[in-house]
């Protein structure tokens, strides 16, 4: 299967806006593997939105950890647009309304169109640092020890590799991997799989194979034993954070203070956040809190990426390897190699020039709709 032309979802005129929703399949290079599971194809939601003179359009990735899914994203969006006849009541009440990937999807193209509206890019528009080349990591998923290893040797001299991990063997496959590529650096993933005696039983052993930072090793909601752990290996939390407002209902879990005294670092996505205005805000109160920054992404176009893309220049750590993931990315995508990302193409997305691909969408919805 190659990437499935967008499939439309809803479209709408309204009093002085136009939106139309697509589900869009991206075929995968390779089965993906994490501790809850794997898939062949990303399932992604893309908002396309014009003032009938400007358009902008975003990309997010429903996610069933957070019981969303392409449906209800999209029905979450429907209720918003349809309650909400002006591009000026959408912006302001759609908060009310959507959640997680709905509220980036939205989100991201509103600010997307208002680059446009403004003739301001987005990073100028959010008052953001120049984005320069950067390390993204690139993502082993979960296999046996011999086939990491050798998966890790395909990306080899890579500078940054993420390994997803669940608790099985983490120290033979671990070793496998850094045989294969020692000059890396690794980030390891286990998505909530592992225990403490897990990661206190390997702390040390992981600190020597030159892993840097391990994501969400307990489960959200049940990590405050945490706080009490002395490791080498730092922490960084990603389920157990989304934005600023869901953080209050966490169980045991309070506010970025305490949040700290767990982790060293927080995962921003901005399929968590609700986008990447809600991200900004999130990421200048972890910095507040000493905590470091991660940029993370679900598997998904290089649309999806883009909007996150802005905040490189402030992340400790990147990992922004969806688009290398698929079979076939969009036009004007990144450019990833050994490692390296470039800059946002503003012709994909954030420039102050309407995107033909959107044009070209909307378009489409709208003999569709006829």
């Amino acid at each position: 299967m190659t990437t499935a032309a967008p499939e439309l979802l809803f479209y709408k005129q309204a009093c002085d806006y136009r939106i139309a929703l697509f589900s869009q399949s991206f075929a995968l290079t390779n089965v993906f593997r994490i501790s809850r599971g794997a898939k062949t194809q990303a399932e992604t939601l893309v908002v396309v939105i014009s003032d009938n003179n400007h358009f902008g359009w975003a990309e997010s990735v429903p996610y069933a950890r957070y019981q969303e899914s392409i449906a209800s994203a999209s029905t979450q969006l429907i209720t918003a647009i349809t309650q909400n006849n002006t591009l000026a009541k959408l912006k302001q009440q759609a908060a009310k309304h959507v959640s997680g990937a709905a509220s980036n999807a939205l989100n991201c193209a509103l600010l997307d169109l208002q680059a446009k509206q403004q003739q301001k890019s987005v990073q100028q528009l959010l008052a953001l640092k120049n984005a320069k080349p950067c390390v993204t990591a690139q993502t082993l998923s979960i296999d046996t020890p011999s086939a990491m290893a050798k998966a890790s040797q395909t990306l080899a001299p890579a500078p940054l590799i993420k390994v997803k991990l669940n608790n099985q063997n983490i120290l033979e496959k671990m070793t496998a991997v850094h045989a294969a590529s020692p000059k890396s650096r690794f980030i390891i993933d286990a998505n909530e799989s592992w225990t403490v005696d897990d990661l206190t039983a390997n702390d040390h052993a992981l600190s020597l194979l030159n892993v840097d930072l391990i994501e969400q090793p307990l489960p959200a909601g049940n990590d405050q034993a945490l706080a009490e752990l002395s490791l080498k290996v730092a922490l960084c939390a990603d389920e157990s954070c989304h934005n600023l407002e869901s953080l209050n209902n966490l169980n045991n879990l309070n506010n970025l203070s305490e949040l700290a005294t767990r982790y060293n670092a927080i995962n921003i996505k901005l399929d968590k956040t609700g986008g990447l205005s809600q991200a900004v805000e999130l990421m200048r109160a972890a910095q507040a809190h000493q905590l470091k920054i991660m940029l993370g992404c679900m598997v998904a176009s290089s649309l999806a990426m883009a909007p996150i893309s802005l905040l490189s220049p402030y992340a400790d750590f990147i990992d922004l390897d969806g688009p290398v993931l698929i079979k076939h990315d969009r036009a004007h995508g990144f450019d990833i190699k050994t490692g390296m990302m470039s800059p946002l193409n503003q012709q994909l997305w954030g420039g102050v020039e309407s995107s033909a691909q959107a044009i070209n969408l909307l378009s489409q919805a709208k003999k569709q709709a006829k």
